[in-house]
Order: structure tokens, then C-alpha cells, then sequence
């Protein structure tokens, strides 16, 4: 057993960044070789939904500070572009349609249900996660960002492109060019992970 003064030093101590790094890389590696090794479409819907279970901020302590060319990274914008359109379809939808005339090709790839509205842009982005544990993870990271470049396409058609507040993602919250930059990011570790190199 630990004496007060011994259990209170433990509390305040941090973790080695190294070792926050290892359970970053870890976690994710483990989240999506168990969803694609089990093939059980409950297990593959919990996972879609892990947000709903364990919450954004919980996602984002474990992903978010991760480079954006890893595993981890794509994780946490494939789940951040799911709860952005959860909570802001309308915007989201708007964004997307509005690019649609600029990135007609992107916007093919992503394959958003016509017209796309709040609802269809929600399932594209359960479609993606859908697609990173049961069918092609480079394919559901190419879907992602060619959403994210018609996206991008449609906030830049603007004058008045709003940042999205109510989510302080990195890209999501800002302008076109860092939706643009979260496209090429997700493109990317698509090609990392054919080359076997997405860690």
C-alpha cells in the first residue's frame, strides 16, 4: 500500500510524451486491426459510433496532437468529420453542395447521396468509418477527402464562409484552405496505408 504523500506524487506526475505517443499509435492500430480482423457489423456500428460511446474529447486526448500523416491523425479526422456533420448537417450540406460545381470529380469519389443534404453527408461520414473496418481503409481515406476538397471548394465559392465554431477541429474549423490541407493529409495516409506504412 502507498502512504498519502506517496499516492499524491504519483497523481501529480506526467506522462513521458513517449509514452503518450506509444498509446496514441497503440489505440488506433488496436481500433482498427480489431474491426477489420472480427468482421461483426455490431462490432463495426459500436466502432463507427465510438464518439457517441466515449465522447469527442476522450477521441481527441488520445489522436488529435498525432501528426496528421498517421494513423492516429486519420482517425481523428475521419471521427471529427462524423461529428461535424452530426451537429452541423445543414452546414456541412451547404459546404458540400456549394462545392459541388468546382470539384465535380472529388465530389464523385465521396459519392454523397443527390441532393446531398444533412442526411446524406451524415451517411457518407458513417459510410467512410463503415469503410475503414470492413472494406478498403484507403478507399474510405479517399472518400473522406475528396469530401473534404469539395468541401473546401464550396467555403472558398463563398465571401462569407463562416468557420465552424462549435467544433474546434483542426481544419474543420477554419477556412478553405485548411479544409484543403485536411483533404491532402487524409489522401496521403490513403497512399501510406497501400504502401503498408500508415503507423
Amino acid at each position: 500500500m502507498l502512504d498519502a504523500r506517496a499516492l499524491d506524487s504519483f497523481g501529480q506526475e506526467r506522462l513521458d510524451p513517449a509514452v503518450i505517443t506509444q498509446i496514441a499509435h497503440e489505440s488506433a492500430a488496436v481500433v482498427v486491426r480489431t474491426g477489420r480482423a472480427r468482421r461483426d457489423p455490431d462490432l463495426t456500428r459500436r466502432l463507427v459510433a465510438l464518439v457517441d460511446e466515449i465522447g469527442l474529447s476522450t477521441v481527441a486526448e488520445l489522436w488529435a496532437g498525432r501528426p496528421a500523416r498517421s494513423l492516429p491523425g486519420a482517425l481523428w479526422r475521419l471521427y471529427a468529420i462524423r461529428e461535424w456533420v452530426r451537429r452541423d448537417g445543414e452546414g456541412a450540406s451547404r459546404d458540400y453542395r456549394d462545392g459541388l460545381a468546382y470539384a465535380q470529380v472529388s465530389g464523385a469519389i465521396a459519392g454523397v447521396g443527390s441532393p446531398p443534404g444533412p442526411q446524406e453527408v451524415t451517411e457518407l461520414a458513417d459510410a467512410v468509418l463503415t469503410g475503414v473496418f470492413d472494406g478498403d481503409l484507403a478507399g474510405a481515406l479517399d472518400r473522406a477527402a475528396a469530401f473534404c476538397r469539395v468541401v473546401s471548394a464550396g467555403r472558398a465559392s463563398r465571401d462569407d464562409a463562416t468557420p465552424v465554431e462549435s467544433l474546434h477541429v483542426p481544419g474543420l474549423a477554419g477556412g478553405a484552405g485548411q479544409v484543403a490541407t485536411m483533404a491532402d493529409d487524409l489522401a496521403a495516409c490513403a497512399r501510406l496505408w497501400r504502401q503498408e506504412s500508415l503507423d
